[in-house]
């Protein structure tokens, strides 16, 4: 499902097994959990990586649990159900107390997509794997929130159509040009260790956490306010 594994100041949560990762209430849930574990041992220096075992890095929301209610109706409740129990996901780690950074294997489509995008930092593989929001061609409406994060985090309007309204499969290069990514790499392996890199040499840092999340939400009002996350003032000694 999903682990937890502390390496000096990294900590590392992978979405295990060889599966699509389609995030489901008990995957959304041991995400969340494991979110709230890393924000209670946070310490100045600590970062985040967020990766995955296998093909996909996550395929979006579970619709076949979805579709397993059997009626139309229970198949529409239950993806809301998953559309607002992932929300305290994405609050997570846009108040969580340190950098983090996403390291993306293989495919992230959807929701899948949206918790690599949730990173400050997004780093993908360059041979195989696509990001694709699928909800265009399934014909399903895109979650407000959703919107709203694909407005913050991708600058370019056109990259946006791309992206919402044509369902274009991007990969990592291509991520890059059009500003989704910040590098694509050659393996899985190249990518993972590129984000060890660059969280050992963020951890350098050591930046006050409660610091760091006040301006990152800072940084996304919008997003924000809709998660209804408080932004504080922070009175503290600077470091000169």
């Amino acid at each position: 499902m999903c682990t937890l594994e502390k390496r000096g100041s990294l900590f590392f949560l992978t979405l295990t097994g060889e599966d699509e990762h389609r995030l489901s209430p008990t995957l959304i849930d041991s995400i969340l959990s494991i979110l709230s574990q890393i924000k209670s041992q946070a310490t100045r220096g600590s970062i985040l990586i967020t990766t995955s075992h296998g093909k996909f890095f996550s395929n979006g929301f579970d619709l076949a649990w979805a579709q397993a209610s059997g009626t139309t109706s229970g198949a529409r409740d239950r993806l809301h159900h998953m559309v607002e129990s992932f929300k305290p996901v994405v609050a997570a780690l846009l108040s969580l107390p340190m950098p983090t950074i996403a390291a993306v294997p293989g495919h992230a489509a959807a929701a899948g997509f949206l918790l690599a995008l949730s990173h400050d930092y997004f780093l993908m593989r360059s041979d195989r794997g696509v990001l694709y929001m699928s909800e265009v061609d399934l014909g399903l409406t895109i979650p407000d929130y959703f919107t709203v994060i694909m407005r913050s985090k991708i600058g370019s309007a056109a990259s946006r159509r791309d992206v919402l309204l044509t369902g274009t499969k991007i990969k990592g290069k291509e991520a890059v040009k059009m500003g989704i990514v910040d590098s694509a790499h050659d393996s899985a392996e190249g990518t993972l260790d590129a984000a060890v890199r660059l969280g050992e040499q963020l951890g350098q840092r050591k930046w006050n956490g409660e610091v760091y999340s006040e301006i990152r939400k800072s940084l996304y009002p919008e997003i924000c306010g809709l998660l209804q996350l408080d932004h504080k003032p922070i009175s503290i000694r600077p470091r000169l």
